[in-house]
């Protein structure tokens, strides 16, 4: 693929079950703040499945996707963060890097910015992407490299031509659900020593127990009900699996911690039923980490209050844990977060991806786009 190609092929929501791989006009940087990526690798999400399991007019004949790794193909005048032949991690969030909600660390609630997937242009699960505001959106792999923090370290490949396929699907998590996962395992204050219970073995689950495992947890209890993802959570730092669900889940957890309840809950899925477990299974005076995109979910003001529950987390600011802590964790193969990923698809198949995750036939899917 040059960077001379007029046409790409990208993913195209049309409605429920529907999505189609069809030809687009190859993005161009639009204002001097945009660059236009190749895409390596992209993947499909957990959260794209509730527009393909139900109808999403706003977004009915838009391209789709969130999660991107590529190379820059061109820049905007006032880019400053990438050059073309850099290789990029693109956070699912656009941020604009310089109001106060990014120079807090939460570029995921930047009100200039946004996300991607949905837009015009902007879906990820395609040949090439333009990334608005890119000087506060992207990382730059290739700089990150050739800094002083990695360019003496020889358990580190200095260079993206030498990244294998299991080093770009870690990368590829980094974009989205290693850092959502990290987002819930830092928002319930995760700490060594603690027992942590997480809700949801999706791939953010799935993050979320490896994050927990990350920030110390000494035991840390998965919800999962499927062994082949059990598997990946017992791999990841899960010590125990409670494979239940409603008063069941509750009794199993409360035995597991002697009736006190766990210090930490991550809940990764966003229903009812997974918050209203999360904040029975809380010990008193402890937090819980929320994720999961909230579905008909009821925050109860005097049960949390009496018992001195916190409630932190929403969209999860990947861009600032990447820079301070996963790009490095991943780039030293200290973590593997790209064990989600149970098949990989080209992006002619990206509409199989889609029906074999609604199916729980992988876990995560996987699209290689192109090469490094």
């Amino acid at each position: 693929m040059g960077a001379d190609k007029t046409v790409m092929k990208s993913t195209i929501y049309y409605g429920p079950g529907d999505v189609r791989v069809e030809e687009r006009p190859v993005p161009e940087p639009l204002t001097p703040q945009d660059l236009v990526i190749r895409v390596v690798r992209t993947c499909v999400c957990g959260s794209d499945l509730w527009p393909y399991r139900a109808m999403d007019a706003s977004s009915a004949g838009k391209p789709i996707g969130h999660e991107s790794i590529g190379v820059v193909t061109q820049v905007g005048s006032a880019v400053t963060i990438a050059a073309p032949g850099d290789f990029v991690i693109v956070p699912f969030p656009i941020s604009c890097g310089e109001c106060a909600a990014c120079r807090a660390g939460f570029e995921s609630s930047c009100p200039n910015g946004g996300y991607f997937g949905g837009a015009e242009g902007q879906g990820c699960q395609s040949e090439y992407l333009r990334v608005p505001h890119a000087d506060g959106t992207v990382v730059n792999v290739s700089r990150a490299l050739a800094s002083p923090e990695f360019a003496d370290d020889p358990a580190v490949p200095h260079d993206p031509h030498d990244f294998d396929d299991a080093m770009l699907a870690d990368l590829l998590t980094l974009s989205d659900v290693m850092g959502t996962g990290y987002h819930a395992a830092v928002s319930t204050e995760v700490k060594p020593g603690y027992t942590a219970v997480v809700m949801g073995d999706g791939a953010v689950g799935l993050c979320g127990v490896l994050s927990a495992k990350l920030l110390g947890a000494e035991r840390i209890i998965s919800t999962s009900r499927h062994e082949d993802r059990a598997a990946i959570a017992r791999e990841f730092g899960a010590t125990d699996i409670v494979p239940l669900r409603g008063d069941d889940a509750v009794d199993a957890v409360m035995a597991l911690t002697n009736g006190d309840g766990a210090d930490a809950v991550l809940e990764c899925v966003g229903t009812a039923q997974s918050f209203d477990t999360g904040l029975r299974v809380t010990r008193p005076g402890a937090v819980i980490g929320r994720v999961g995109l909230p579905h008909g979910v009821t925050v109860p003001a005097e049960g949390t209050f009496y018992r001195n529950i916190g409630i932190k987390g929403g969209p999860a600011p990947v861009r600032t844990y990447v820079r301070r802590t996963l790009l490095a964790a991943v780039l030293r193969g200290q973590i593997h977060p790209g064990h989600v990923f149970t098949k990989t698809y080209t992006i002619d198949e990206v509409p199989q991806a889609y029906a074999d995750m609604d199916a729980r036939r992988v876990i995560k899917a996987l699209v290689r786009v192109s090469e490094v």
